[in-house]
């Protein structure tokens, strides 16, 4: 059952992005070549408990027989689209890193994605990132009341596809609050059903998940990892929003 937000509820889902927010800039400030990406899930880690919060993926419990997710990120590295673990692995010189970060705090979830270039990337990765970026900013032009969720995710495809790129289908936004993912699930294209009607209220983690070639994927033998099928780069971008009466409202920067 999708659950509307009191004012209340809203002001803290907006404490909790605002820390996800100051990850970010902390990430932004050490993704360079070099560093392990152990060490960005540390800080961010660090930094969410240093708020009062605490991260919202570690110890999440995924498909039946997976291990619980063992860190404060995920830390998706070139073809990785999402749900890479950090570990030892050190960035390169023209990687592109997407961290999905998310943050417990008062009973609430937020829930925020970025891709970050690691030194000099090439044309293609660089337009990629900025192609997710803006099929987001379409996509929550149509995340206002009377609108449907499906017109959300027709946005967001049309514009991926018009770039020449294509969005990821197994995997979707959702709602959030008490639990991180709750209902509405948020397709990144056009499932051909309209979707329930968006209300003033709901609180969305909107996320498109783009993908340099086709949108077939694979989950690699951890259990977690999600990879392009064909080896290409995939970039991801993620706000949580809520709906208001007028223009949504991004609550994690």
């Amino acid at each position: 059952m999708i659950t509307l937000k009191s004012q209340r509820e809203i002001a803290l889902i907006r404490n909790a992005g605002k820390i996800i927010a100051e990850v970010f800039d902390i990430i932004a400030g050490m993704a360079k070549p070099g560093v392990e990406t152990i060490e960005l899930d540390r800080a961010a880690e660090a930094c969410i408990r240093r708020r009062g919060a605490i991260p919202s993926f570690k110890g999440y419990r995924g498909m039946p027989g997976t291990a619980p997710y063992p860190a404060s990120i995920c830390a998706s590295l070139n073809d990785q689209v999402v749900h890479g673990i950090p570990d030892r692995t050190v960035l390169r010189d023209g990687d592109i890193l997407s961290i999905d970060v998310g943050t417990y705090l008062e009973g609430y979830h937020a829930d925020a994605a970025r891709t970050f270039a690691v030194g000099d990337i090439t044309e293609t990765a660089a337009r990629l990132i900025r192609v997710t970026e803006e099929s987001f900013r379409r996509g929550i032009e149509e995340a206002v009341p009377g609108r449907r969720i499906s017109d959300v995710s027709a946005a967001v495809q049309a514009y991926v596809e018009q770039n020449g790129f294509s969005a990821v289908r197994d995997y979707v936004g959702h709602g959030i609050g008490k639990e991180l993912h709750e209902p509405p699930q948020i397709p990144n294209y056009n499932t051909g059903r309209r979707g329930p009607r968006i209300q003033e209220g709901m609180t969305l983690a909107i996320e498109p998940m783009v993908n340099e070639g086709g949108f077939q994927v694979k989950v690699t033998d951890n259990g977690w990892t999600v990879r392009t099928l064909d080896g290409k780069l995939s970039a991801h971008y993620e706000n949580t929003v809520a709906v208001t009466g007028g223009k949504p409202e991004i609550l994690t920067i």
